[in-house]
């Protein structure tokens, strides 16, 4: 029952440093977007955006996914929980969805994290195929989604992360500008649920907790 519990502790601490681990950029609107020049844009938010239309027009097959689970593999070869993960990856990835991996798995979710906070290129490489499989799904559901004879029905969703006290500080004085989180978001339509994510980090003096 400790060890249960001690791994439990441990899934949600890594939970919650990935949620907070997330890079943001900041684009402000004080001047004409048409004329904006590329060096007055961030850095990472280029960068992003280059990286993402090149890997949408990559081919990628099984053989990839079999490469992948063999890296991985090699990283997590004294994590046995892991290495089961990874070899029901490298059988049953077409059994289930893109989303449900990225939320099923930890490993999957924590490797992109940290892959596209650190722009890590031969990373993202490597989960090119289940990055450009996660992009085209949720496009897919977005298209079903407004598809119908009605118009969809709005919803709102949350997010609880905590926020560097830089980052803090830069969000505010780009008020009505555009904010890039540089990866796939996992929100909730429990605000109470998001609400706990950011009032987790009041103990730490290095983040700001917020609610999106």
């Amino acid at each position: 029952t400790n060890v249960s519990s001690i791994c439990e502790k441990l899934n949600k601490a890594t939970q919650q440093f990935d949620q907070n681990a997330i890079s943001i950029s900041f684009v402000s609107t004080s001047y004409d977007i048409s004329n904006r020049k590329l060096n007055q844009l961030d850095q990472s938010f280029m960068y992003t955006q280059i990286l993402k239309e090149i890997l949408l027009t990559i081919h990628f097959d099984d053989t990839n996914i079999k490469d992948f689970a063999n890296y991985c593999r090699k990283q997590c070869a004294d994590n046995d929980r892991k290495l089961d993960a990874i070899d029901k990856m490298k059988h049953e990835y077409h059994r289930y969805t893109p989303i449900w991996w990225y939320s099923h798995e930890c490993l999957l979710y924590s490797m992109i994290n940290r892959a596209l906070r650190m722009m890590d290129i031969d990373i993202i490489i490597k989960m090119g195929f289940f990055l450009r499989d996660l992009h085209q799904h949720i496009e897919q559901l977005q298209v079903k989604q407004c598809s119908g004879h009605q118009k969809p029905k709005p919803f709102m969703v949350y997010r609880g992360q905590g926020m560097s006290h830089i980052d803090f500080d830069q969000m505010k004085k780009t008020k009505g500008g555009l904010i890039s989180f540089n990866n796939f978001l996992s929100t909730s339509k429990d605000e109470s649920l998001s609400n706990a994510f950011a009032e987790s980090n009041q103990c730490n003096p290095d983040l700001v907790g917020v609610l999106f």
